[in-house]
């Protein structure tokens, strides 16, 4: 994935570089002098995937962070496996709707079994990330959406079990999208036996009682209302 950070929209880059194993975007537009203000586009397929940032000068002393933090799910006995080395990138969306946001419950072939979060999954060969979070919003959930913006970006870097087994060295990339669905059903899970056990919408006034994963939890209280609220400005 290459990342690109631009000063106004549409100008020239500030800065540019291909994103390494287990680096967070936000900490190396840091290190190179910028801040990110927002994130404005994610083009191209899987293969040859670009995010442009919207980034400016923080002025502040550059004092390298090292490493992002590597979580471990392994137990004890499994401390000398050499995991296999994998970066994914993934695409997720919020997406509401007059009966709230939609949400999906972990499988137990994932390690948070009975958590939630928001739908999404892996970006497959060929494929743009918008292509890929209605794919897999209607996988998980059935329903049909609209892409509003591209939202945000998060980096996540842990070694642990695959959904198959596998003890991976694993990097995820997810980017975030805000999207809407006119016409709500009730959710149901179309891809059975996969990482998704049910979704459902959630109550905009029901969010905190719900499960979250870390990473669903903090976006919704960084977006979470924006988007609920220019829903309701759009009439739906």
């Amino acid at each position: 994935m290459q990342i690109i950070g631009v000063e106004v929209p549409g100008g020239p880059p500030a800065l540019s570089f291909a994103l390494g194993h287990g680096e967070d975007p936000y900490q190396v537009v840091w290190e190179q002098g910028y801040k990110v203000t927002r994130p404005l586009s994610a083009t191209g397929t899987v293969e040859d995937l670009t995010v442009t940032l919207q980034v400016a000068e923080h002025h502040r002393p550059i004092v390298p962070r090292g490493p992002q933090r590597i979580r471990s799910t392994l137990r004890p006995e499994e401390a000398g496996c050499r995991p296999v080395v994998r970066q994914r990138l993934a695409a997720y969306a919020l997406v509401v709707s007059q009966r709230g946001v939609l949400a999906t419950e972990f499988s137990a072939r994932t390690a948070v079994p009975g958590m939630w979060g928001l739908p999404g999954g892996g970006i497959d060969p060929g494929e743009n990330p918008a292509g890929t979070v209605q794919r897999e919003v209607y996988e998980e959930t059935g329903q049909t959406i609209e892409i509003l913006r591209f939202l945000d970006m998060q980096s996540d870097h842990w070694i642990g079990h695959s959904p198959s087994g596998v003890v991976e060295d694993f990097h995820a990339v997810r980017l975030i999208y805000a999207a809407r669905c006119d016409d709500p059903i009730d959710a149901v899970v179309h891809d059975v036996g996969g990482t998704t056990a049910s979704s459902r919408w959630v109550p905009a006034g029901a969010l905190r009682e719900v499960s979250w994963i870390n990473g669903s939890r903090s976006l919704l209280a960084k977006h979470g209302q924006t988007v609920l609220r220019s829903l309701h400005r759009q009439g739906a």
